[in-house]
Order: C-alpha cells, then structure tokens, then sequence
C-alpha cells in the first residue's frame, strides 16, 4: 500500500554564509525530488521548529565547519528543538554534509555527539566537503539525497 507523500518526510537542515554548504544542501534536495512520492523539505537551520524534526522521518543536516565545530546556527536548531523532539525522533534516520575548510572532523563529531541524544540513527555515511565545492561533491550529494527518498519511499528509513 503506498502511503501518501506527506507521510514520509526528508527534512534538510542546513547553515550557509558563503554559499558552499546551501550549494550542498540544494544537491540533496535536487536528488531526493526524483522521488516523487516523498515530500522533500529544506529549511535553514534558524527556522526548524521541534515539530518540524518531530514531523520528519530522516534528517540531512548540512553544516559548515567553524573553527572546528559546527555552525552555530545548526547548534541553536539544537538547543531550540532538544526538549521537545527528543521523546519523538527515536528510530528516525540522519545523514550529514559537512562543508570544511579544514577537516570536518570536528564538526562531524561534534554534530553526532549531540545526535546520541535524539536517539536517531545514522543510515548514511557523512559527506565531508574538503576546499571548494567540486563537480563531484555535488554528485554525491544528489545520489545521497536520491538514495535516503527511495529508503523512505520503501519503508527502509
């Protein structure tokens, strides 16, 4: 029985300054909208609601590296949402994109640290943007979107 769209969100959080980490962001989008039976939602950081990450099945966060640490905004989604969503995200998917100037190590670990907390499960391994945004990074972005929507379309995430 196929569920309608709205039942199975993809929500992309995202943070960007210079553009490189929306570019990111918007690869995902792009991939995940070749299933048209998943509603596909991309937000900035800044305007997720609790009910927003409630109201998802899989979560993409992309977040640039700041000083070896994630965005400050895509930490204040956290600190805003954490109360509230925590009882709800159990078994719900993520995948991240990190946009780094340097290694991204910090801001992936620092991300996933606080993910424990939301009892979700990573289905994806993380995408680490190293330097300038190339042709292939794109790529891989669209085919991680493409891959988590089918996941959703067929009940995997």
């Amino acid at each position: 029985m196929t569920q309608h769209h709205s039942e199975r969100p993809l929500l992309i959080a995202y943070h960007s300054q210079s553009g490189n980490t929306r570019s990111l962001a918007e690869a995902v989008e792009q991939g995940a909208q070749r299933v048209k039976e998943v509603n596909v939602r991309k937000l900035p950081a800044a305007d997720i609601s609790a009910e927003d990450i409630i109201d998802c099945r899989c979560l993409v966060i992309c977040s640039p590296e700041y000083f070896g640490y994630m965005a400050g905004a895509i930490k204040d989604m956290f600190d805003r949402t954490y109360e509230d969503a925590r009882e709800h995200t159990t078994g719900k998917s993520y995948a991240l994109v990190i946009s780094a100037g340097n290694d991204g190590t910090g801001a992936l670990s620092s991300i996933e640290r606080i993910l424990l907390g939301y009892n979700v499960r990573r289905v994806q391994d993380p995408i680490i943007a190293r330097g300038s945004i190339s042709p292939e990074l794109i790529e891989m972005c669209r085919n991680l979107g493409h891959t988590l929507a089918a996941g959703l379309e067929l009940g995997i995430y």
